[in-house]
């Protein structure tokens, strides 16, 4: 399936160019000619506002432009129409004929259908959720995983090798106090009097796993020296919230290919080697037993090529340098920064992948620049890391707000919404949002079985479809031999228009980064057919309707595929019956 978008783009740019040809535009660079979806369908199915861009440089009229550019358009079998419209817009309809065809194009591809080859081949890793491994998933990493997911069924679609990652935050202070907090409830669990430490985790999970350990060991790690029973709950807990995390991942449809810890990022030389790497380069200031990343990097004679303490003041103040750029504590302990340069390198030099993609809350949105400045000082392109910022989740029943913490002890998590509402459903509402927008989680209209209920009114599409097959297969009718050409009707046309946009749909996903495009293009493709299916009788006991009824039954089929490969890429099932 070709991408008429970008078809369209290079018939204009060659349109432009045999125009300069013959005299009728002068001569500039021609960059890049922008093609997007029309607005209005009244002024057809595509438009391009390039003219407009280039009245200066031509020193022209944005319409005289577009004039002069569509009488050199050559044809195309895609083509049915092209006009311009002020102040300078080139309109492209697309051709009827061409458009009834592509229901044949949609049935040989099947479930190839909409893939696209953006990626050539090339691998990027898509790391997401990466919750601490400290408590259960909240809705947020709900968000965090959807996004992260779809993301990565629509790279694998677009021609990218796709691997998918959680990276295990298995170190540093944040563990340390779930192991604190479980040794607490366990030692409780055992009859004692051990206070959770402060800063601790008061969830009441830990009070089951605590008893679960109770149970199982007795009072073994009471019997240890406390820093030995403290390591050995740390491994025992990390163990069991991984298991955890992976259940309620895989209860949403979510599974990994690798799971990488962050200690063995330490275990196995990579956070020496890069922090070797920086210092040597002089990217690392010392400055109050600490040090630091700076973006400008310093040099001096000496072994060690540290430089002096006034050139390090000024280098800080210099960088706005603030707490978040310190690599390794005064008391000598790596920051969590330390561990994501590591693993930077760990992406895209150990292991090679050609581009890395992190999703992280919005939080983290401080730390970006800082990522893509040490991404520059390690001699990587900082482009090959992309960062998808998400906002936070609230949640709504019965138009109430549910309130969530997850530090408070009252947790509302992924598991009970997934529970309360199903997995298709939450993973849909949670993709109906740009990742940079607020999301509002309805859980009451999640569940209704209502055509304001998204998640109901797709799937109920593909329902009915499959509805429509099962009468024909209980008359037998069948849509052998049908003629896709007699598909001339207004709804028909409608429908056809809507399933050839997958592709650009695909694309468009995989260059911005934006899956939610998927649960927009869903619901219009399942308006298209719920307003096909009402102007249009598939099936019929008039004879005289037989020859239209096999075409109407090819393009249901196709719709059929183009409706579950949709589904498939957001991650949600597609049901035969409802």
């Amino acid at each position: 399936m070709i991408l008429v978008r970008d078809e369209i783009a290079q018939l204009i740019a060659k349109a432009i160019r045999t125009a300069q040809k013959k005299g009728e535009l002068p001569s500039f660079d021609l960059s890049e000619v922008p093609v997007t979806r029309a607005r209005d369908e009244t002024f057809g199915d595509y438009a391009s506002p390039v003219c407009m861009t280039l009245a200066r440089v031509a020193r022209m009229a944005p319409l005289a432009i577009a004039q002069r550019v569509i009488a050199r358009m050559p044809p195309a079998p895609f083509i049915g129409k092209v006009e311009t419209a002020h102040p300078g817009f080139i309109n492209i309809s697309l051709a009827p004929q061409w458009l009834s065809q592509q229901v044949e194009v949609i049935l040989t591809e099947g479930e190839c259908f909409g893939q696209v080859d953006l990626g050539k081949g090339r691998s990027v890793q898509v790391e997401y959720i990466s919750a601490n491994p400290t408590g259960p998933l909240t809705v947020g990493s709900g968000r965090n995983g959807v996004l992260g997911d779809a993301l990565a069924n629509v790279l694998a679609a677009a021609g990218w090798r796709v691997q998918r990652e959680y990276y295990i935050n298995d170190t540093g202070t944040q563990i340390e106090l779930f192991a604190a907090s479980l040794y607490a409830r366990y030692a409780q669990a055992l009859g004692r009097d051990e206070p959770l430490p402060d800063g601790g985790y008061p969830g009441s999970y830990l009070v089951e796993m605590g008893h679960q350990l109770a149970q199982e060991y007795g009072d073994c790690f009471l019997t240890m020296e406390r820093g030995q029973a403290l390591a050995a709950l740390r491994e025992e807990g990390l163990k069991r919230m991984l298991a955890s995390i992976q259940a309620d991942a895989a209860a949403l449809g979510i599974h990994f290919d690798n799971w990488k810890s962050e200690r063995s990022l330490y275990e196995d030389g990579t956070y020496s080697l890069v922090f070797n790497r920086l210092s040597a380069e002089g990217w690392l200031v010392y400055r109050d037993g600490a040090v630091w990343f700076t973006e400008i990097p310093q040099r001096s004679s000496g072994e060690d090529r540290l430089i002096a303490e006034e050139q390090q003041t000024q280098a800080i103040a210099k960088n706005s340098q603030d707490k978040d750029n310190v690599v390794v504590r005064s008391d000598g302990r790596p920051t969590y920064f330390a561990s994501d340069i590591a693993y930077v390198w760990d992406k895209l030099v150990t292991r090679g992948f050609d581009r890395a993609i992190y999703v992280w809350g919005a939080d983290h949105q401080g730390h970006v620049p800082r990522m893509k400045a040490v991404t520059r000082a390690l001699g990587i392109d900082p482009d090959r890391i992309e960062i998808i910022l998400y906002q936070l989740v609230t949640l709504r029943r019965g138009g109430e707000l549910v309130r969530m913490g997850k530090r408070t002890g009252e947790i509302i998590t992924l598991r009970e919404i997934v529970e309360e509402i199903g997995a298709d459903a939450t993973r849909f509402m949670l993709l109906t949002r740009a990742a940079d927008s607020q999301m509002e989680l309805d859980l009451t209209l999640a569940v209704q079985q209502s055509s304001e209920n998204p998640v109901y009114y797709v799937q109920y599409g593909h329902a009915r479809i499959a509805s429509i097959f099962r009468y024909a297969q209980e008359r037998g009718f069948s849509p052998e031999g049908g003629d896709v050409s007699l598909l001339t009707h207004p709804a028909e046309q409608a429908l056809i228009r809507q399933m050839v946009r997958l592709p650009e749909t695909v694309a468009l996903c995989a260059e911005t980064l934006s899956p939610h495009h998927l649960t927009h293009y869903a619901q219009e493709l399942a308006t298209a057919f719920h307003a096909f299916y009402k102007e249009c009788r598939v099936i019929s006991e008039d004879a005289k309707h037989a020859e239209i009824g096999r075409a109407r039954m090819k393009l249901v089929q196709a719709a059929k595929i183009v409706l579950a490969n949709t589904l498939r890429l957001i991650g949600v099932s597609a049901p035969e019956s409802m």
